[in-house]
């Protein structure tokens, strides 16, 4: 069970991506159990059941998950698998596994990493024209800076292309004290961060000001509008499903962990 979970968690839920390329990478073992459960762990948390047995990642630490939902998720992937395990069928169990791994004990080192992405936020960098992009990039992201700058003190400055524009460490600070304290909504606001580009359109996500789906429309505005003027690429295409998986795996442990409802619609 230890490779195979090697195989299964990938590296962290910092990088989402690294983590599917090695699973698809990696042979596919046998299933080699016939139940997938839950049960409820010490801590107060919920494991997950091959059989009776609670899984563990590599280092032997027993995947415990805050609650049931999150539990009752992981395990129907388990029970889901057919006669052999594909790990990229699985994206609560990688993210699960690399949260325990990796997360839990360093929620703040996680959050300072998120923070960093404010320095080169995707929503500083505007287009110049042509002047229908340049306003729809200010439907789909003014919003999130005014609420920024209105509810959290951070005020953020805008650059025009790629020319860097040093944002305020006030700034900043006032988003990055906006982040959640939990190991889990850590994890997952991060993978958001990462897989979008931005961190405010993921601290937008956590505090309810965007849904999944107005997240996951802002953060692809610049593809979608070359992809109406110039055609869909079919890579670019299955990188951007691929992505979208683990969006919606981070959305929906961010929304359990809160006590919400399901992931993103599309």
């Amino acid at each position: 069970m230890r490779e195979l979970f090697e195989e299964v968690i990938g590296h962290s839920p910092l990088d989402p991506q690294e983590s599917a390329r090695r699973s698809a990478r990696a042979p596919q073992r046998r299933r080699f159990y016939k139940e997938a459960g839950i049960a409820a762990a010490a801590d107060g948390g919920f494991s997950i059941t091959l059989d009776g047995r609670p899984i563990r990642t590599p280092s032997g630490r027993t995947v415990t998950v805050p609650n049931d939902e999150i539990a009752q998720a992981m395990a129907r992937e388990w029970q889901a698998q057919g006669e052999t395990i594909d790990p990229l069928t699985m994206p609560l169990t990688r993210f699960a596994n690399s949260v325990v791994e990796a997360v839990v004990g360093r929620a703040d080192l996680v959050a300072d990493d998120m923070a960093k992405y404010l320095q080169s936020d995707l929503l500083c960098y505007r287009a110049a024209h042509p002047q229908a992009l340049v306003q729809r990039e200010a439907e789909h992201w003014d919003p999130v800076l005014f609420w920024a700058a209105d509810a959290l003190g951070a005020h953020f400055i805008l650059s025009q292309g790629v020319v860097h524009a040093r944002q305020p460490e006030t700034a900043v600070a006032a988003a990055r004290a906006a982040l959640p304290s939990d190991p889990w909504s850590v994890a997952a606001l991060h993978v958001v961060t990462t897989l979008t580009g931005s961190a405010l359109l993921a601290l937008a996500l956590a505090h309810g000001i965007l849904d999944a789906d107005q997240v996951w429309a802002a953060a692809h505005v610049d593809e979608d509008w070359n992809a109406e003027q110039w055609g869909t690429d079919e890579e670019a295409v299955r990188v951007r499903e691929a992505r979208l998986v683990d969006f919606r795996a981070a959305v929906q442990i961010l929304k359990a962990v809160a006590g919400k409802g399901a992931g993103p619609k599309s």
